[in-house]
């Protein structure tokens, strides 16, 4: 498969728009780790290699272990994550398939027990934009690659 366009030449100004909310989310006060978590599995819910392979080398980048990010697409089942951090795993299957049914309550008021309301804002904006980054790389067929 060959990529077909690069949107950061084709259209640099809606880059650099998803850009700025990207340095929104990593400017919260979410932790970097949990940040790459939310990108890894979203990225795997919607199958961008591309997103995958880049945020996997970001979070080792920033310490993150390789058994919490090759075991987070089984996060119910691991015990590696905290009740904190699994509640934001369960949001980020809600938003990425939010055509289903939306975020439920039962999610919601789990969120609230462990986030404030600046925080959820946080996470639906780390959430949101890299389902954006996802789907244009998925259109625009980008290829991660091939480490040696």
């Amino acid at each position: 498969m060959t990529t077909r366009f690069f949107l950061m030449k084709e259209n640099p100004k809606a880059y650099e728009l998803l850009g700025e909310l990207d340095k929104l989310g990593r400017e919260s006060n979410i932790p970097r780790n949990l940040q790459e978590l939310i990108k890894i599995y979203a990225s795997n819910l919607n199958h961008c290699a591309f997103c995958i392979d880049m945020h996997t080398k970001e979070a080792l980048e920033i310490g993150e272990t390789l058994q919490r990010i090759a075991g987070v697409n089984a996060w119910r089942e691991a015990p590696f994550y905290s009740d904190k951090e699994r509640v934001v795993l369960e949001l980020v299957e809600e938003v990425t398939f939010i055509h289903q049914h939306g975020v439920s309550d039962t999610v919601y008021d789990e969120l609230a027990k462990h986030y404030n309301e600046k925080e959820i804002g946080e996470l639906y904006v780390l959430i949101a934009t890299i389902n954006a980054y996802n789907r244009l790389g998925i259109m625009s067929r980008l290829q991660p690659k091939i480490d040696k």
